[in-house]
């Protein structure tokens, strides 16, 4: 995060006073062959932040450009009184496509877009290209200048961008505003064509698509026809990628009518976030929550939950969550369908004490938006890893997506980080962090190449509980004994106190002689049902299908099994 705010700030700066200096140098000075450089110089740079910072508002900064170099051609070719005019016409067209290119963006946005369904924004993508074709004809016109050539080239060229602009963006934008046909559009007629039965809706801040990704395999084994509606555009390409299912962008409210066809008959949702309810009062639909992860949080618990028709949840515990929050919601709404994602994870029986090199994985959460939700256990990582260290253990630090929107945690990770990569140089054990953990490997992944787990209160836990294996939980709280009341799984694990003065003793329990194996086995049908190892996933799948069948009546809550031996 640090290092994406430093880039920006220093583009900011470079476009910024290389637009200033190339103005006064054209205007003050009679260096015009240097002004002339430093604007397309000026350019350069505002076309690079925002390729960096697409969303970034450049308007004062190609509006001096435009009249520096304005004015350096007037001081390279003043004997050609007759290309003033040309020029003027050039500079004020110029100067109308930047101020008009904001406008042309902000109402594009607001306009449904797509992928992989084979149709295409056209005034989106002009309006994206008209920033960069301005910068384009702004440097043919200081090359001309530098050349003594005349303006009247660049004027043509001038124009054409803009008849190109009004015709691809201008002219679609205003008649959409004019006579509104949300059933007539070409992403509506597609989505017709596709007859999607099902949609996943998604609004989330950046960074979130991680949400989406690990429900779209199992939305596509559904086998029905689905799409995918986005709130926020910057989610289009990462989860079109993922996917080859339609993925379309509605932003407003009122864009979201183009999506809803009448094939649809369910809607599915990941998380609680506002923008839900825009797509909620399509009441002929069943909206199901599905939830990004199963955790003992506050947040597993919302209130919000009871807007939606049914909630699919991994296990029984979760029903009793919101119960124990103080949550009303009927019985009938409810649905325990396992949590499919840990569908791959590796159910390990070998005592852990039989291991002979052990591993760890460190998977600390973030500090969240509001002090009564942050669990994050950074402050004292290092302590903790130093400890794991010195029992010779091989660490693999998986840390929150959300952890660089903290300055502090993302400072605390890099120096647990830090310490890693020298424990490695020094003792060769394959620790495994940074970019390697978050991207190369998935979190099954790092679940199956650890013995054992030290995480914080989140849904990292109740998936490494399908493995088996033991687990340890920071009381970050510092709730001492009232602790695993308020998060009950943590009464299945080895819990760390605040302050960590239980530090030794805990890994003496989990990496040694871990007394509450057997209880983890029972603890693990309460919260991830008791579904077949071999076709776990089918607890979802089933379920989703019955609901676009019409006949989705909850399964009974399965009994527990006993404790496998061994």
């Amino acid at each position: 995060m640090r290092g994406d705010l430093v880039r920006k700030l220093t583009l900011r700066c470079l476009s910024a006073g290389l637009a200033v200096l190339s103005f006064l140098v054209l205007a003050l000075a009679t260096a015009e062959l240097a002004g002339l450089a430093l604007a397309v110089a000026g350019a350069v740079a505002v076309w690079v932040e925002r390729r960096v910072n697409p969303r970034a508002g450049l308007v004062a900064e190609p509006v001096l450009l435009i009249a520096g170099v304005l004015v350096g051609y007037v001081h390279r070719v003043p004997e050609a009184r007759w290309n003033w005019l040309a020029l003027a016409v050039t500079g004020a067209a110029l100067l109308g496509l930047t101020l008009a290119e904001r406008q042309l963006r902000d109402a594009a946005e607001l306009e449904v877009r797509a992928a992989n369904l084979g149709v295409r924004s056209s005034p989106l993508l002009v309006a994206d290209r008209l920033g960069p074709a301005v910068l384009a004809l702004l440097v043919l016109l200081a090359a001309s200048a530098a050349l003594r050539l005349p303006a009247w080239p660049v004027l043509l060229l001038t124009l054409l961008v803009g008849a190109a602009a009004a015709v691809g963006a201008a002219g679609p934008l205003a008649l959409r505003r004019l006579r509104p046909s949300a059933r007539q559009s070409a992403v509506t007629q597609a989505l017709r064509r596709h007859q999607p039965e099902f949609l996943l809706h998604f609004s989330a801040p950046p960074g979130s698509e991680y949400q989406v990704m690990m429900w779209l395999p199992y939305l596509e084994r559904i086998g029905r026809p689905f799409m995918v509606l986005l709130r926020e555009p910057d989610f289009l390409g990462p989860v079109s990628a993922a996917t080859s299912a339609p993925v379309v962008v509605c932003p407003t409210p009122r864009s979201i009518d183009e999506a809803i066809v009448p094939s649809l008959r369910v809607a599915f949702y990941v998380n609680h976030g506002a923008k839900n309810s825009h797509c909620i009062r399509f009441t002929h639909l069943t909206h199901i929550q599905l939830h990004h992860g199963d955790s003992d949080k506050a947040t597993s618990a919302n209130p919000v939950s009871a807007i939606f028709d049914r909630i699919f949840v991994a296990g029984q515990a979760a029903i009793d969550r919101y119960a124990r929050n103080g949550v009303t919601i009927p019985a009938e709404k409810f649905a325990i369908v396992g949590r499919p994602q840990v569908e791959a994870i590796e159910v390990r029986r070998e005592p852990i004490r039989d291991r002979a090199d052990k591993v760890v994985l460190y998977a600390p959460t973030w500090t969240g938006h509001n002090a009564d939700v942050d669990h994050c256990s950074l402050p004292v990582g290092e302590t903790l890893v130093r400890r794991l260290l010195d029992r010779g253990v091989t660490v693999i630090l998986r840390a929150h997506p959300y952890t660089s929107q903290n300055p502090a945690s993302a400072r605390q990770l890099a120096r647990i980080e830090q310490l890693l990569a020298e424990d490695r140089a020094g003792s060769g054990r394959p620790h495994v962090f940074g970019a390697e953990a978050a991207r190369k490997m998935s979190l099954v992944d790092c679940v199956n190449a650890s013995d054992a787990l030290v995480s914080d209160v989140s849904a990292v836990i109740s998936d490494y509980l399908y493995s088996g294996k033991p687990y340890a939980v920071t009381d970050r709280v510092g709730e001492g004994e009232r602790f695993v009341e308020g998060f009950p799984l943590a009464g299945s694990g080895y819990v760390l106190t605040s302050d960590l003065s239980n530090l030794d003793d805990v890994l003496d329990r989990l990496l040694d002689t871990d007394p509450l194996a057997e209880t983890r086995w029972r603890t693990r049908t309460r919260y991830l049902g008791d579904f077949p190892e071999q076709r776990y996933a089918d607890g979802f799948l089933d379920q989703a299908r019955r609901e676009l069948d019409g006949t989705g009546a909850a399964p009974t809550v399965p009994s527990p099994r006993p404790a496998p031996v061994g």
